[in-house]
């Protein structure tokens, strides 16, 4: 109805939404930025048959891996956040894109600083197994993952999947 130049009731809803889902994603993103750190300073300071496990190249991808996906989050979430700055409109799904992958990274990126950790990752001594258990809302509030694909997958597409 809206492409039609019908009003749609929900569209100053579902724009305030949109709007917000940058900021979800930074949110996210501060989880799992925080996990990586963390994991980084462990990798570089946890010796195991006399080197530290960062030397180890399973654990070096681990986090190198993270350390990729942390920032390709971070520009979409950037880039969310200047179009709604600017009332530049999101036609692509772009709010949606933001929250769902740094909600996704964020989930990754802890799992992966838990693992890192070995055993010590869950204990309470150290921070990532909260983290952990945190990231995962990031998934489901403001609309799960689902919905975010339905949200990107209808505005690229222009047409109403359900």
């Amino acid at each position: 109805r809206a492409r039609s130049g019908q009003r749609a009731s929900g569209q100053a809803a579902m724009r305030t939404f949109e709007l917000s889902r940058p900021t979800v994603g930074a949110q996210a993103l501060g989880v799992a930025r925080a996990a990586y750190e963390y994991a980084l300073d462990y990798a570089k300071e946890r010796v195991q048959f006399g080197r530290p496990i960062i030397e180890n190249q399973a654990v070096a991808f681990a986090l190198a891996d993270m350390k990729m996906e942390i920032d390709a989050a971070r520009l979409l979430v950037w880039r969310a956040s200047w179009m709604g700055r600017n009332n530049r409109p999101f036609t692509a799904g772009e709010g949606s894109m933001s929250k769902l992958k740094a909600g996704e990274v964020a989930v990754s990126v802890t799992e992966k600083a838990v693992q890192l950790l070995g055993g010590a990752g869950f204990l309470r001594d150290h921070p990532v197994e909260r983290w952990y258990r945190d990231a995962k809302i990031y998934t489901i509030f403001e609309g799960t993952s689902e919905i975010q694909r339905l949200v990107i997958s209808r505005a690229i597409s222009g047409t109403q999947i359900r």
